[in-house]
């Protein structure tokens, strides 16, 4: 008999090379949404989400930004008649709250783990100190950032964009209750279309509203991808992290 001997194992690289859509990243930063936490409940934390978080974590350990919409919105705050300022403040606060949980549960798994802080509160976190931040992850340690950017006006979605440039971040991954950005909101519309992929100029001329147009526009403008993606699907941080087609990747065009 002649001819080529077969590889078993060709088909199997082929359909891996097929489902990836960009290299593996190194270091990543991870931005949760603070309605994530509070899991089927208007607000609050859920025990179970915030284990299911941290082993997601765990397993790709990479660090992320905590946002805090299941504690309190600045911006619906303000709608009631609080200061928009002291609102944004109030959230912030809002944030560390859904970081200590995290912290917690993480350092239960038996992960070494360090919170920072844009505003000062040195009884339960650092404050945020780049080279500090590249430190810890030097060494292995799971980083989560907490209190946006210590500013009104400024949601955690650029803190994330913002926090990711300055560690030496390859992306941002955005960790929602969807499984990618739609043309719609597919709570709201069955026939919501999804996107695979997205240059940011698509994203901001159809005003697409998974992140604020700021954190965007900074990802844009220094070539920062974004996944968004499940957060809730088992193993779906490590799909992301090592490349593989899931939820919506945005990035410029032809990189």
């Amino acid at each position: 008999m002649s001819g080529r001997i077969p590889d078993p194992g060709r088909a199997a690289r082929q359909g891996s090379a097929a489902r990836e859509v960009h290299p593996s990243w190194g270091r990543v930063v991870l931005k949760l949404s603070g309605e994530a936490f509070s899991g089927d409940e208007p607000l609050g934390i859920s025990p179970d989400v915030v284990g299911h978080i941290a082993r997601e974590i765990t397993a790709a350990a990479q660090q992320c930004v905590v946002g805090g919409g299941n504690m309190f919105r600045g911006a619906v705050l303000a709608k009631s008649g609080i200061d928009r300022s002291r609102a944004d403040y109030m959230g912030m606060l809002g944030t560390v709250i859904n970081c200590l949980a995290l912290q917690d549960v993480l350092e239960k798994l038996g992960v070494e783990t360090r919170v920072q802080t844009a505003i000062t509160m040195g009884q339960v976190a650092e404050p945020y100190i780049p080279r500090r931040a590249i430190r810890h992850l030097e060494k292995g340690r799971i980083v989560i950032f907490g209190a946006g950017l210590g500013a009104p006006f400024f949601s955690t979605d650029t803190c994330a964009a913002q926090r990711a440039l300055e560690i030496g971040a390859q992306a941002v991954l955005k960790g929602t209750q969807v499984d990618g950005v739609y043309d719609a909101d597919p709570r709201k519309m069955p026939d919501a279309v999804r996107f695979h992929r997205l240059d940011y100029a698509e994203v901001l001329r159809r005003e697409l509203r998974f992140m604020d147009a700021t954190a965007v526009s900074l990802c844009m403008d220094n070539d920062l991808p974004i996944v968004v993606f499940d957060l809730m699907g088992e193993g779906n941080v490590v799909r992301a992290v090592r490349g593989e087609r899931i939820g919506t990747l945005v990035s410029r065009y032809g990189r």
